[in-house]
């Protein structure tokens, strides 16, 4: 009977231990479609709303003050003793679910309403598109804490674990989502198989629920650390603040971190993925191991607790500051590979998540109250984060460059720490402690050979020009744009054109440009969509015929650029020409009456982040709207075969020349003999472009008005500089699949 009651006693006291492993193992699993979500659900409002910078941080902070409302209803649910959490948690799995089966069909219903709507409108409908889900997504950290407060009767433990847990979920989407899924299933397929995740992870819950001991959850409420007034704690006002500030720091850093790691990499779709999957890793970890402190040596202690949250967040601002200069080092050097930086940022980021666990414990007494409690400090931290996100990728990278943010950042890290060690009780400064103040000191002095030529070393990654020194370097909300010695321009660390418009030294295949004349000599009313360094505008605009040119440019800091070069700059005080400040997709949508004779598209690479929205063929279908009787599109595809065949599909008429596509709903003629007359009367600003007495401008003009009609033929020098028609195109990629908004082409 003894080794019976014994065996059977151990089985009981493994049963509380059984039953938090479901919540872990059922809370993982949810982080995995609520990243989804959060990736797609973005992707298609940007694909709606545009994807310039006040769409993208209205749509983020909206996304994040959802999640904080929400975390509210999920304390005030949490306070009451009778609830079984699994089944209340099911529920909510299953409402997402329900919600995301159906996202996508209803966003574009909405579009077909408010498609181009203005900034306060794209807030008003995407806090109203995404307030059901979001809602039900932060409900749930502050209702399972409070079941597991119950249990382990430890804030600390409790908020550690499940926030890891559920963070460790999303980073693990993030890595498929960037190596695999986004490729392979596109938005409607990564949307069904989150789907297909809420439905089991509900269904599971609800099916244990049933088979939940109520007495078992309300075992233990304060039975080891006494009340709140008996323990060294600041009150919840304070730990409402500081849970602000670490979340201000930790979305701020990634902000700044996107920017660097996006410029480094080219522009590539799945470098967002990726770095938000090291970052919400290295929180997983952070969260971890502060589940383990507070289980083990901080339970009671609550003034070491308020040390080791001073500590982390000390350290996290000195490695987050240091991540750019380290990332740039390293891609210079080669000796760490260029994938292994992104252990900095999740270093980082454990350092800084850490922090919001550790405050948790310092501030919350383990009692009823601790999920309502929570709830307070969760939501502190995501107005935090949203502010962190919106002043620093709306204000201070207009006005900032990154060498002074990740100062400032640093300061303000500095200063949360400082805060943070006035409020233990008894106060004591470690070595630790002082030995990073010293650090961050140090690193401030530095911090101008730190970032001196930050740029230059990070764009080595996609271009390997070793002693390249920029000109000129633009900063802002819309990303970097650098200028080289040779007039060279890359946007956003890839190459974007150069300040240049001379037929003999034709380093920019600028022929392209000069090529509308034989297909359109006479448009009169000309869209530019994208500027850049507005040479190929400037040829555009010098065109016989061509009375107004509306041009759309996503970049503002291009302009002070075009303003300084002489053979662009008087582009800009042409009044036949009117820059607007757009996404050019969100343009188009918001001018639906607006027609035009020639679209012009120098397209970035085809497979950079978002161009997929200036390919597609829901954009060309839209492009058509907007073209007169015989207008032409003419764009970039950047040798792509898929980019190609999708316009030759969508339009009736088609010509390749060079790695460009002019299709149309109309026949498109190629006039060689007017193009040579255009040629040779063509002046730039009153200049002639050609001088007709020297043989070698003749030879030049020669050369272009002789390009072959093959493909498998080009002009010496210049890039697949041919002509093709679109039966042949056709033929030739048959059964290459059409690039659409849902499938996103080439960028992942």
């Amino acid at each position: 009977m003894g080794k019976a009651s014994t065996s059977v006693a151990i089985a009981e006291a493994d049963k509380p231990r059984r039953t938090t492993f479901r919540y872990y193992a059922l809370f993982f699993a949810s982080g995995f479609p609520a990243l989804i979500y959060q990736i797609i659900w973005q992707r298609a409002l940007f694909t709606i709303y545009g994807v310039n910078v006040q769409s993208v941080t209205v749509i983020v902070t909206v996304f994040m003050l959802g999640l904080g409302i929400g975390s509210l209803i999920g304390g005030r649910i949490s306070a009451s003793q009778s609830i079984n959490v699994l089944r209340v948690f099911g529920l909510i799995d299953l409402g997402i679910g329900t919600f995301g089966a159906s996202s996508l069909l209803l966003f574009h219903f909405v579009q077909q309403f408010t498609s181009g709507a203005s900034t306060a409108a794209v807030a008003v409908i995407s806090f109203a598109l995404l307030l059901v889900p979001t809602l039900l997504m932060g409900s749930t950290l502050p209702l399972l804490v409070e079941h597991l407060v119950r249990r382990t009767d430890n804030v600390g433990e409790s908020v550690g674990s499940l926030y890891s847990v559920n963070t460790l979920g999303s980073s693990v989407a993030c890595f498929l989502s960037s190596m695999l899924l986004m490729r392979c299933l596109g938005q409607s397929g990564c949307v069904h198989l989150a789907v297909v995740i809420n439905i089991v992870v509900g269904s599971t819950s609800l099916l244990l629920s049933f088979h939940e001991s109520p007495q078992r959850r309300t075992s233990g409420i304060g039975s080891s650390r006494g009340s709140s007034k008996d323990r060294y704690a600041f009150s919840m006002a304070v730990g409402m603040i500081l849970a602000g500030a670490t979340g201000f720091l930790a979305l701020a850093y990634e902000i700044l971190w996107y920017h660097i790691y996006s410029y480094a990499s080219g522009g590539k779709a799945s470098c967002f993925a990726r770095l938000l999957g090291f970052y919400l890793l290295g929180i997983a970890y952070g969260s971890l191991a502060v589940h383990d402190l507070c289980k083990e040596k901080l339970k009671n202690d609550t003034p070491r607790t308020v040390r080791s949250a001073a500590v982390v967040v000390a350290i996290g601002a000195i490695v987050a500051f240091s991540v750019a200069p380290a990332a740039s080092f390293c891609i210079e050097t080669g000796r760490i590979p260029y994938d292994l930086t992104f252990v900095f940022v999740a270093v980082g980021a454990a350092l800084l998540g850490a922090a919001f666990p550790l405050i948790s414990h310092a501030s919350i007494p383990p009692d009823g109250n601790a999920g309502r409690k929570l709830s307070y400090l969760y939501v502190s931290n995501i107005i935090g984060s949203a502010l962190g996100s919106y002043t620093l990728g709306f204000v201070a990278m207009d006005h900032m460059s990154t060498a002074q943010i990740s100062l400032l950042l640093l300061s303000i890290g500095l200063i949360t720490s400082a805060a943070l060690v006035s409020l233990a009780r008894p106060l004591l400064i470690s070595r630790l402690l002082l030995g990073t103040f010293a650090a961050a000191l140090v690193l401030v002095v530095f911090s101008h050979s730190l970032f001196s030529g930050l740029f230059e070393r990070l764009m080595l990654r996609v271009y390997d020009q070793r002693g390249i020194v920029f000109r000129d370097l633009v900063e802002n909300r819309s990303g970097i744009i650098t200028v080289d010695s040779d007039e060279t321009v890359y946007g956003g660390g890839i190459y974007d054109g150069e300040f240049r418009i001379e037929p003999l030294d034709d380093r920019n295949n600028i022929f392209r440009a000069f090529a509308v004349g034989a297909m359109h000599p006479h448009p009169e009313r000309v869209l530019v969509i994208g500027l850049a360094s507005g040479s190929w505008t400037q040829v555009l605009v010098n065109l016989s015929g061509v009375e107004d040119t509306q041009i759309i440019e996503i970049n503002p800091g291009y302009l002070p650029l075009i303003e300084k070069r002489p053979i662009v700059a008087s582009l800009l005080k042409n009044p036949r020409v009117h820059v607007d400040i757009d996404d050019g997709r969100r343009w188009l949508l918001s001018h639906p009456d607006s027609k035009f004779d020639f679209i012009l598209m120098n397209t970035t690479f085809n497979w950079r982040a978002n161009t997929t929205n200036l390919l597609s063929v829901e954009f060309l279908r839209m492009v058509r709207s907007h073209l007169n009787p015989g207008g032409i599109l003419y764009y970039n595809t950047t040798s792509s075969s898929r980019v190609q065949v999708t316009g030759a599909t969508v339009f009736p008429y088609a010509l390749r020349i060079a790695n460009f596509i002019a299709v149309s709903d109309s026949p498109i003629s190629f006039d060689r003999t007017a193009w040579r007359k255009i040629l040779e009367n063509y002046k730039l600003d009153g200049r002639p472009i050609f001088d007709l007495s020297r043989v070698a401008d003749r030879a030049c003009i020669n050369r272009w008005v002789s390009m072959p009609e093959s493909q498998e033929k080009s002009i010496p020098g210049h890039l697949d500089a041919s002509i093709e028609d679109r039966k042949s195109l056709l033929s030739r990629y048959k059964g290459e699949r059409l690039i659409t908004d849902d499938n996103m082409g080439t960028e992942w």
